[in-house]
């Protein structure tokens, strides 16, 4: 099942960044990171899944936070995104309307599975109510779904039961 756009909303307002300042203060408290694909559209979205993944004791990379990153992108953007990518231990391609219709979220996919174990790859599908984000993308990797008790739990492609908490999911 695909996570509901407005409990990622609710999650928003839970949001505030407290495990880690850096990546490398992540890795030396032993966090799984992950660097997170989306469009810049879906801030709130965004702070909703930081929110959650910071709950299940992840550290998430997100673009926007990071002041190295240029103002406008460019190649080293682009080249900057590519070293994270392969840096971090996990991808994760968060499915709305705004990330499907983006320019860069399916060329960093397209580079994280180039890069990436497929199981180093995750997909949050999004659904609004009326339409469901990301079912293309289901068919390939593990997905990310809420699981019954209001936690991210990661299922293999087409499972819908056995799934492994997030916190739980570990190197």
């Amino acid at each position: 099942m695909p996570v509901r756009i407005e409990a990622l909303r609710s999650a928003a307002t839970r949001y505030r960044p407290t495990l880690a300042k850096s990546l490398t203060e992540a890795r030396a408290h032993g966090l799984p990171t992950v660097f997170l694909c989306h469009s810049h559209r879906d801030e709130e979205l965004v702070k909703g899944l930081l929110a959650l993944f910071e709950e299940s004791g992840w550290s998430v990379y997100v673009d926007w936070a990071d002041a190295s990153m240029p103002d406008v992108p460019n190649r080293e953007t682009a080249d900057r995104i590519k070293r994270k990518i392969v840096d971090l231990n996990y991808f994760l391609f968060l499915a709305t309307s705004n990330s499907i219709s983006s320019r860069w979220c399916p060329w960093e996919i397209g580079y994280a599975d180039g890069k990436k174990p497929i199981e180093r790859i995750l997909v949050l599908p999004t659904t609004d109510g009326f339409k469901t984000y990301g079912n293309e993308y289901l068919q390939l990797y593990r997905h990310i779904d809420l699981s019954n008790l209001s936690k991210l739990a990661v299922w293999q492609p087409g499972q819908t039961t056995n799934g492994i908490l997030l916190e739980n999911l570990r190197e």
